[in-house]
């Protein structure tokens, strides 16, 4: 279609039953585009679209704000994504805000060099996650409404943190309805290997022990035994689900945990205690496996014993950035360790170097 500047327009003003002689048929003129009335005309015509269009439900075209290709992620859905996104009945999982999309890319970078990048989703927690992996690459990201209001880092034990990661286990048992098997993860994460192999079985639920006292190689992989405050200390960071009952029944149980024990300025809880209620308190009705220390660490172990480390090097498949809070300390310890790849190798990630 010809843009305007492309066309002149060429109007009579003739009238066959002229009120003033000025306007008679011998007085005719031609009106440009590009003359003073042309463009006045043009400006009032532009302006009163601009003005009217949005309260007439008409299309936005050149006039809109937002484009279109981005506002269509609004009424994206969980299923729709999910159905995009998995890969052989199984879908990687990560919820990500935007303060940290470089943690994102760091973990992206590590998923991709395992080939599983493309079973990703990213449940975005604020409109400028979803738009930005959006843009970048399209369909990998979903908002679940309604996002949670403030879009800063929050730190661990605040209520904006709690707010964050409650919303984790409703995420999962939505997709576990869809038919889906699901592995979430956290972005302070980093694969050195593919944790795929290690899903041995058909179990309903896997998940890695949060303590940092050294297992046997061979240790048991039964949910360990209670601690001191009288439940487990499993990691809520990394887990793997199969659309089982038993799966939707832990994942629904802690959910009515994290209603029990609500964050408050006395008590400032996180997800991570419902998480492991939840495992005690269904574990004789659900089919439970505690995934391999040596392959699935926890921070505290990795960063901190590198007797153990050097023990077991070559057996390690994820690393947790754990036991340390802090936005700039955590990037510290994974460039201390090699584990910062977003600065060098950000073209191996699908959204490339992040501005």
């Amino acid at each position: 279609m010809p843009s305007l500047h492309q066309r002149t327009l060429q109007t009579s003003l003739s009238d066959p039953y002229p009120l003033s002689p000025r306007y008679s048929s011998n007085s005719q003129r031609q009106i440009s585009i590009f003359s003073r009335t042309g463009l006045v005309i043009l400006f009032c015509l532009m302006l009163i679209l601009g003005v009217f269009m949005p309260w007439t439900g008409m299309p936005q075209g050149i006039f809109s704000v937002t484009k279109p290709s981005v506002s269509k992620w609004r009424h994206y859905t969980l299923a729709e994504a999910v159905s995009f996104v998995a890969k052989n009945g199984t879908v990687i999982v990560c919820a990500v805000s935007h303060p940290y999309l470089p943690f994102l890319n760091n973990w992206l970078i590590s998923i991709a060099r395992q080939k599983h990048q493309d079973e990703v989703l990213v449940i975005a927690e604020d409109y400028a996650t979803l738009y930005k992996v959006n843009e970048k690459w399209p369909g990998h990201a979903v908002l679940v409404p309604p996002a949670p209001d403030s879009q800063t880092a929050h730190k661990f034990g605040s209520q904006g943190f709690f707010n964050f990661t409650s919303r984790r286990p409703r995420h999962l048992l939505h997709i576990l309805e869809l038919g889906y098997n699901v592995m979430y993860n956290d972005v302070d994460m980093v694969w050195l290997g593919d944790p795929f192999p290690y899903l041995q079985g058909n179990h309903d639920v896997y998940f890695t022990d949060d303590m940092a006292a050294v297992k046997p190689l061979n240790h048991s992989h039964d949910l360990p035994p209670p601690g001191k405050k009288g439940r487990t200390y499993i990691c809520s960071c990394m887990i793997f689900l199969r659309p089982t009952n038993g799966a939707k029944l832990v994942m629904k149980k802690w959910i009515k945990e994290l209603q029990f024990q609500p964050w408050s300025k006395a008590k400032k809880s996180n997800d991570q205690p419902a998480f492991n209620w939840a495992l005690n308190k269904t574990a004789g009705q659900v089919d439970l496996y505690l995934l391999p220390q040596a392959a699935f660490p926890t921070g505290g172990l990795y960063f901190k014993n590198h007797t153990w480390v050097e023990e077991t090097k070559g057996k390690h498949v994820i690393i947790h950035n754990n036991y340390i809070t802090g936005f700039e300390k955590k990037i510290k310890r994974f460039h201390d360790f090699g584990l910062w790849l977003a600065d060098d190798h950000s073209q191996e990630s699908p959204l490339g170097k992040l501005r």
